[in-house]
């Protein structure tokens, strides 16, 4: 069952990206595997539980009511954004598991494996995850039930509606 288009708040996707990204490189630098479970934790529950974006608070608390972030409504899906979440945040459980046990290599390949993806998403616009969430729905996989906005390329940022009026 397809669910029509809302607005989407990319602005607070964007703070979530960031903070995910600076988090575990402060993680990395600073050897702090527990900090790695943190962010996975966070971005697991958001995911799962709560449905919105792990570090959408500072955003919603902070950035935007100061006025340093403008809202940036686009209307889009929020299940691949959260599915998109979820993904990140299990490589960074797996990232913590192997961290803890003693597997420090493959542990921080796959916390910058994390770093890497949100970087592209949210520097180049394209979400690894969201493009999996898509590609799963064309696959007919159960759950995977939303399709690209119209004109837009699964894992690439919707544009926004422009109003000739």
């Amino acid at each position: 069952m397809m669910n029509p288009l809302e607005p989407v708040d990319h602005s607070a996707l964007k703070v979530n990206q960031l903070l995910i990204i600076l988090l575990s490189l402060l993680a990395f630098i600073l050897n702090v595997p527990l900090l790695v479970a943190l962010v996975a934790l966070l971005m697991l529950s958001a995911s799962l539980l709560l449905k919105r974006a792990a570090f959408g608070w500072v955003y919603h608390l902070f950035l935007k009511p100061l006025g340093w972030i403008k809202p940036d409504l686009i209307p889009d899906h929020r299940e691949p954004h959260l599915f998109a979440q979820g993904v990140g945040g299990t490589f960074l459980a797996i990232a913590t598991v192997c961290l803890l046990s003693g597997w420090f290599v493959a542990g921080w390949i796959l916390t910058w494996i994390v770093i890497a993806l949100a970087a592209l998403n949210l520097f180049g616009g394209f979400c690894l995850g969201c493009a999996m969430y898509y590609w799963f729905h064309r696959l007919g996989i159960p759950g995977f039930t939303q399709s690209p906005p119209e004109g837009t390329l699964p894992g690439f940022r919707p544009r926004k509606e422009v109003n000739h009026g």
